[in-house]
């Protein structure tokens, strides 16, 4: 069955090397004991690896029937490797294993309109221009893709999506993705082990968990993570900004800078080192 399994940066998990387009076979699969392990929701990988130090990638893993009862997570003795995830792609994803298990969906197309649902595992969206998505349950969508429009999740587990300009993404669950493609946009997440993403001009995505991830891939935009051990991508003359704490959350040094491809490079995840120095992760 397809999955989604999250590696270290080199592409080993627990000491194990793995390489895309590579199948595994082991004796024995047992959940968290023995066996390759994988996340039907591709969003759950990121409790197992961070998103500022970690890469993802689709599965093919045998299923022997085993469930996880407090995530997605599978076991199996065979799987294959597949291609690797963007951020923006895991969100997706997570947005269609949400719709596809939602318990119920409350959907607006019109103009001017608002679409909210407070249930776990529930899907709210929303098409219409100056409209607002809203969903505060667990594992649950909050979709928009009209302009000037909001797409608010506060639940664990979800995704916050807006693909129209002037639009906002928000979203306060740990484990979470707040993503906007428009112009003039803002991507915000406030949980632990999340993903704020933005792909527009002129627009920001924000993070204030700690262990997450904040990109960029338009012109002129800011990236910004003020978390424990999160890192900021941007692209060429867009900007990130970079804050370092220790364990306790006590903020030691804050630094900003544009990508300038000489001495920051594009696309490229950084952090503040215990120098306050930009570091690539």
């Amino acid at each position: 069955m397809k999955a989604y399994k999250g590696f270290n940066k080199d592409m080993t998990c627990r000491g194990f090397q793995y390489e895309e387009g590579e199948t595994y076979e082991t004796d024995k699969a047992e959940l968290c004991e023995a066996g390759f392990h994988a996340c039907l929701d591709p969003m759950d990988c990121f409790t197992y690896y961070s998103p500022a130090d970690s890469v993802y990638h689709e599965v093919e893993i045998e299923d022997n029937g085993q469930r996880n009862e407090e995530d997605s997570k599978v076991v199996g003795r065979k799987i294959t490797i597949g291609s690797e995830l963007s951020l923006q792609m895991i969100a997706d994803l997570h947005v269609d294993f949400v719709k596809s298990r939602a318990e119920s969906t409350e959907s607006n197309t019109g103009t001017w309109s608002a679409a909210t649902n407070t249930g776990d595992r529930s899907a709210a969206t929303n098409t219409g221009t100056w409209s607002a998505a809203t969903n505060t349950g667990t594992w649950s969508a909050a979709t928009n893709t009209g302009d000037c429009s909001a797409a608010t999740n506060t639940g664990d587990c979800s995704a916050a999506t807006n693909t129209g300009d002037c639009s906002a993404a928000t979203n306060t669950g740990d484990r979470s993705a707040a993503t906007n493609t428009g112009d003039r946009s803002a991507a915000t997440n406030t949980g632990d082990w999340s993903v704020a993403t933005n792909t527009g001009d002129r627009s920001a995505a924000t993070n204030t968990g700690d262990r997450s991830a904040a990109a960029v891939s338009g012109h002129a935009s800011v990236a910004v993570t003020t978390g424990y051990k999160s890192a900021a991508k941007a692209s060429l003359g867009s900007a990130i900004v970079l804050t370092l704490r220790d364990v306790s959350g006590n903020l030691i040094d804050i630094k900003a800078a544009i990508i300038d491809g000489e001495k920051l490079k594009p696309d490229t995840f950084y952090r503040l080192d215990e120098k306050g120095k930009f570091t690539e992760v």
